[in-house]
């Protein structure tokens, strides 16, 4: 195209919009221009199945072999989780994906003191091997891949497949699938932890070590930027961080003494998917032209230690509690864009994951919108369709030169394990969600049905819910009679070897496997580990600034900021709150962005560390003199904890201080919540600033509604 013909297309183009400027700038910091020609495209993409893997890792993709369907699944206990995959299978599902609960992943057994109200709920409770059987009773371990998530409690989660395995015929040779193993995020944003980074390190090098020797089809980890994108990140940030993550654990298997081309070509990763369609095209591109230029860099001799290979997951950020219906809109957006960018296998969400986890009904209609995407549209007879497209060549470049910078500041600074030690990751993420959030409540990133397009009234869903008292009772009757039956003395002397091992050397999954033999729990696997390694523990640093700057000048933030400067003269004082996250669910999105947006607009804000049970949020505060606590549910606990917070608060004489709740709540439970002393629920969706208006209120202030002005002087 020549110079003077782009320009007359400039000037029509300007006529029809009254010169208004179409550029969009990205919250990647892009500028994405509205034409795209053959003089954008800078980089060669190549072949299918060829370096670097732009256009993806087989010469005929998809129309050799479409992408295996998943469902991340489990809730409630073994049998009910194994019911529901052997429905799905039957029904045209490829593969299980294990989602297990809370205190599983934690490292607690479902007698914990510090887990009731989390067993069953957000995923399925696992204590032993027996579990570990019942889960996969009637599913041939040796025929079927399985993806297991699982990070904090990884040690004895391997171990007790490995043994379920082995009791059920199949050897650990013969399993299929991949353990996500992948450490460095939960310290970034999702927070399922259990020991300090540096034990945790190794225990990601002893399983490389011992799945390198004894499962040679398993896959060691999944580096997941999934749950960066769902924390705020942006793509590139996504990007970046997902692949320094991997450059750092192979540079630990290397350095533990492993040959990088023995255990790199079953790595594999995991990405989020979400709403802004070529972005996340061209982002799954992007990172196999980055994955393999950092392991030629690393030394990696073999195309295979090259190759990435990806999982990926449609958005459960985007999943909205008003109108949602429109759910299945997004995710089939979202799987479209998975399939162009070339991945390997796909988890779509459910319509009703907003707010409780997926029924049948939902979950069929999830699944089949890839079963049709296959089945159906076309899509999977063409080897990388939108390869060679202007916009996602220049796009897929733009990712990966912006990915590379923030690349080589990590290595700059020492590695990614030393990044996360220095916070400025998540920092960086926490920023990036502030921004979203501030840019969804002025409505300038529009959510159909939720800042746009609203219904006047909505009809409930018909949701899941899991009796929380009924699994843990039910789970604590099977780890006593799996105590009562052991070998005690066996049990205990695989128990304190693996503590041996810990302190002095030794395989930990090799040492964990023999203890699962034994009937050993996982807590207490987990326990023998944490005798030496400490568990770890953090406390939010909200970020500061962000919020506020988005709403500079904006009528409504400064008739908020003006009812919190008169409770303040009012009470001698700024307003105190208690952000308070309860029970084991690390993600703190909306709990951070909370706390940033009200610290911005003028409010005291305390941020409670992860992981409290009830009565020490209630400590805090009353140690912090709050007027407020905001606690924050996204584990479906909240009917459970909630309640308890509310009246350790009484027994201290403190019931003025006002309780709210957030987050994933379903609207079915607001009047048991509300029956039970909450003042104020805002799920999904709600807008900060209202929320921060509708605490005014409850603090007496006499705040008016949106859109108008203050009638009368407080």
């Amino acid at each position: 195209m020549s110079e003077k013909t782009l320009q007359d297309w400039q000037v029509a183009a300007s006529k029809e919009v009254k010169g208004k400027d179409l550029t969009w700038q990205t919250p990647e910091g892009i500028a994405v221009k509205p034409l795209y020609t053959a003089d954008d495209v800078t980089a060669d993409p190549g072949l299918p199945g060829f370096a670097p893997f732009t256009r993806g890792v087989r010469a005929s993709m998809y129309a050799g072999r479409p992408w295996t369907i998943r469902q991340y699944a489990g809730f409630s206990t073994a049998e009910e989780s194994n019911a529901f995959y052997r429905r799905n299978l039957a029904a045209g599902q490829k593969g299980l994906s294990v989602a297990f609960d809370l205190a599983t992943h934690r490292g607690y057994d479902s007698d914990h003191p510090r887990v009731v109200g989390d067993v069953g709920k957000a995923g399925v409770a696992i204590d032993s091997v027996e579990d570990m059987k019942i889960l996969f009773d009637g599913i041939p371990l040796d025929q079927m891949s399985v993806s297991m998530t699982m990070n904090g409690a990884v040690i004895p989660i391997m171990a007790f497949f490995i043994v379920a395995g082995e009791e059920q015929g199949v050897s650990r040779a013969q399993l299929d699938g991949t353990i996500q193993n992948d450490i460095l995020k939960e310290f970034m944003v999702r927070n399922t932890y259990i020991y300090p980074p540096e034990p945790s390190m190794r225990i990601i090098s002893d399983i490389f070590g011992y799945t390198s020797r004894e499962m040679p089809k398993f896959n060691s980890i999944s580096i997941s930027g999934y749950h960066m994108q769902e924390a705020g990140a942006t793509q590139v940030q996504e990007l970046a961080f997902t692949i320094a993550d991997g450059m750092e654990y192979v540079k630990y298997g290397v350095a533990s003494g492993l040959d990088i081309d023995k255990f790199a070509g079953r790595l594999s990763f995991f990405f989020a998917i979400g709403m802004n369609f070529f972005m996340e095209v061209a982002k799954l591109r992007a990172a196999r032209v980055l994955w393999h230029r950092v392991m030629t860099k690393l030394g990696a001799q073999d195309e295979r230690s090259k190759m990435l290979r990806t999982h990926c997951q449609t958005s459960g950020v985007s999943l909205q509690e008003q109108d949602p219906y429109n759910n299945v809109i997004r995710t089939t957006i979202e799987a479209m864009a998975a399939m162009l960018g070339g991945t390997q296998s796909l988890h779509t969400n459910a319509l009703d994951e907003a707010i409780a986890l997926p029924t049948d009904f939902s979950a069929r209609i999830a699944r089949n919108t890839q079963i049709v995407l296959q089945e159906e549209t076309g899509m999977t007879k063409v080897v990388d369709p939108l390869g060679g497209s202007y916009y996602v060549e220049a796009l897929t470049q733009e990712l990966v030169d912006k990915a590379w910078d923030i690349i080589e500041r990590v290595e700059a600074e020492g590695g990614m394990a030393k990044a996360v030690a220095a916070g400025w990751p998540k920092a960086m993420i926490e920023e990036a969600a502030a921004a979203r959030q501030a840019r969804v409540d002025r409505g300038e990133d529009v959510i159909v049905g939720v800042n746009k397009y609203r219904l006047a009234s909505e009809d409930q869903l018909d949701t899941l819910e899991v009796d929380n008292h009924a699994v843990r009772e039910g789970q604590i009757a099977r780890l006593k009679r799996v105590r009562e039956t052991r070998d005690e003395t066996k049990c205990r002397a695989a128990l304190n070897a693996l503590t041996e091992g810990a302190k002095t050397g030794g395989n930990l999954l090799e040492l964990a496997v023999e203890a699962a033999r034994h009937r050993a729990t996982l807590g207490e696997i987990s326990d023998a580990m944490e005798i030496v390694f400490g568990r770890h523990g953090t406390v939010p640093t909200p970020v500061k600034g962000i919020y506020g700057a988005a709403y500079s000048g904006d009528s409504r933030y400064q008739q908020v900021l003006d009812g919190v400067e008169a409770v303040k003269r009012r009470l001698g004082r700024k307003p105190r709150m208690l952000v308070a996250k309860m029970g084991q669910d690390g993600h703190d999105r909306g709990a951070n962005v909370i706390a940033s947006a009200f610290i911005d607009m003028g409010f005291e804000v305390t941020s409670g560390p992860l992981f409290q049970i009830p009565s020490e949020a209630a400590a805090l505060a009353l140690e912090a003199n709050v007027d407020a606590v905001g606690a924050s549910s996204l584990a479906a606990g909240h009917k459970t904890l909630i309640p308890e917070l509310i009246g350790h608060l009484k027994a201290s004489g403190r019931a003025d201080i006002k309780v709210v709740a957030g987050g994933v709540i379903p609207p079915q439970d607001y009047d048991f919540l509300r029956e039970a002393g909450v003042q104020g629920i805002y799920g999904p969706g709600s807008n900060v600033v209202e929320c921060a208006a509708d605490m005014l209120r409850l603090l007496g202030h006499n705040m008016p509604p949106a859109g108008e002005e203050l009638q009368a002087a407080e």
